[in-house]
C-alpha cells in the first residue's frame, strides 16, 4: 500500500509540473554535442581543413581536459572544459589546438600512420605548432584567439620543469601565443574584448617579465627567438 501511494504522489507531482522544467541529463547533453559540433565544424569549414575529423562530448568526467586520438582522429572535449568556459571563443580555443593535432594525424606517408611516433619523440614541438596554428584556425573562423591565453590561465598550472614533460611550461606556452598575436594579429591586442577579463589581467600580472623580453626584442628589431621562461 505505502508503495503505491508513494507511486501516485509521483505521478501527480509529474503531471502538475510545467513543461519547461522537466530537462533530462540526456537532453542538456545532447544540446553540449550539437554546440561543440556547430563550433569544431565551423573551424573546419572556414579554414578549409580537407580532413575527416569527429567531435565527442563526454560527460562522464569532470576533468577539465580534451585530446585527439590519432588512431582515427576524433576530438574529445570533457566536460571539466565546459563547465570553465565562459564564452563560445574559449570551448572554440580549446577545440581548434585539437583538431591542429588531427590534422597532423594524416600527415606523413601510410596516411600518418606514424604521425604518433613523432609525437612521442619531440611532444612539444607539435604543442606549440598545435598553440599557433590554433590562433590562425580561430582567427578565420571568426573567432577571439586572445581565448587561448585566457583559457589557459584557467586550466594549465605550472609545473617547475619541463625537461621530462610532454608539454612546455605552461608560462612558456602562452607567451609564445601572445608573441604569435602580437606579430600576426594585433588588432585583437589593440581592441581587445578581454582587457577587463579578470584571467587575463593574470596573465598580464604573471608575464610581466617575459613581455618585458618580448618589448626588448621589439625595441632592438631582434629576430632571435625567444626562451621564455
Amino acid at each position: 500500500m505505502k508503495k503505491i501511494l508513494i507511486l501516485l504522489t509521483a505521478l501527480i507531482l509529474f503531471a502538475v509540473m510545467p513543461a519547461n522544467a522537466i530537462v533530462t541529463d540526456d537532453t542538456q547533453d545532447g544540446h553540449m554535442q550539437n554546440k561543440i559540433n556547430q563550433i569544431g565544424f565551423r573551424i573546419l569549414n572556414s579554414n578549409r581543413i580537407p580532413y575527416r575529423i569527429t567531435f565527442f562530448y563526454n560527460n562522464n568526467s569532470k576533468i577539465v581536459n580534451a585530446n585527439s586520438a590519432f588512431f582515427d582522429r576524433s576530438i574529445t572535449i570533457y566536460k571539466g572544459i565546459i563547465l570553465i568556459a565562459d564564452d563560445e571563443d574559449e570551448i572554440a580555443s580549446v577545440l581548434a589546438h585539437e583538431i591542429s593535432h588531427s590534422v597532423d594525424g594524416y600527415q606523413g606517408i601510410l596516411r600518418g600512420y606514424f604521425q604518433d611516433i613523432k609525437y612521442l619523440v619531440s611532444p612539444k614541438k607539435y604543442e606549440y605548432k598545435a598553440d599557433k596554428r590554433a590562433v590562425d584556425y580561430l582567427v578565420n573562423a571568426g573567432y577571439n584567439p586572445l581565448a587561448i591565453i585566457v583559457m589557459d590561465t584557467k586550466m594549465m598550472s605550472q609545473f617547475r620543469y619541463d625537461i621530462f614533460g610532454t608539454h612546455p611550461l605552461s608560462s612558456r606556452r602562452v607567451m609564445e601565443v601572445y608573441e604569435y598575436i602580437y606579430e600576426k594579429y594585433p588588432a585583437f591586442l589593440a581592441n581587445n574584448k578581454y582587457a577587463d577579463n579578470l584571467y587575463y589581467q593574470n596573465f598580464l600580472l604573471t608575464s610581466e617579465k617575459n613581455r618585458q623580453k618580448l618589448e626588448e626584442k621589439i625595441k632592438t628589431n631582434s629576430k632571435k627567438h625567444l626562451k621564455y621562461d
